[in-house]
């Protein structure tokens, strides 16, 4: 079971695929858009928490930057109907801290952002998760990496959005007048308004 990689940065997909080549081995790797451009650029040194997923006739890796979102990552794993792509998505859009948040404040609507949760499945989501995801989860103080140095929040949420496709116009237009320090509330603020538009 493969728990972490640590090694070169050889490759980015579109698809949210990226390419990790640790002592001569490339491995595979599924990504959020987010945690796919915070690894920098193509060649650098990276480090991520994996999620070793098997499956009767195939086996994927997935990555995250820090630990708290495989923590999270799992816990989504363990609700009834939730697979890999759910979870991943789900993480694109809330980040550990946020998404405890949102299971002590039962915030339907918050999960009913992430694409392909209606608010069915997000309401079983809630009651399951409160039983399997910690939410005390402690988690990086929001705008901080694992090296603690601070990033701009709508710098991150700039990223997450070119992550799902949508051009800088679009993003530019949409971030104008929005502030503030948590990247998770900003993305979601900025996905509402590019549901009503």
């Amino acid at each position: 079971m493969i728990g972490s990689l640590r090694g070169r940065l050889l490759e980015l997909f579109g698809d949210g695929e990226v390419l990790i080549e640790v002592a001569g081995v490339g491995y595979r790797v599924i990504v959020t858009p987010t945690t796919a451009v915070r690894l920098g650029d193509v060649g650098g040194d990276v480090f991520v928490h994996v999620h070793h997923h098997i499956r009767e006739a195939d086996q994927t890796l997935y990555g995250f930057l820090e630990r708290d979102e495989r923590t999270c990552f799992e816990a989504l794993l363990s609700a009834h109907g939730v697979g890999p792509s759910l979870a991943l998505a789900v993480l694109g859009v809330h980040g550990p801290v946020e998404l405890a948040r949102l299971l002590a404040d039962d915030d339907v609507a918050a999960l009913c952002l992430v694409p392909g949760v209606g608010k069915k499945t997000a309401t079983r989501l809630l009651v399951e998760l409160k039983g399997s995801l910690n939410l005390s989860l402690a988690g990086l103080p929001a705008g901080e990496g694992e090296d603690g140095i601070p990033r701009s929040a709508l710098a991150e949420v700039q990223e997450a959005l070119g992550g799902l496709g949508y051009t800088p116009d679009e993003v530019r237009s949409v971030l104008a007048d929005l502030g503030g320090d948590d990247p998770a509330v900003l993305l979601r603020e900025a996905l509402q308004r590019f549901a009503r538009a």
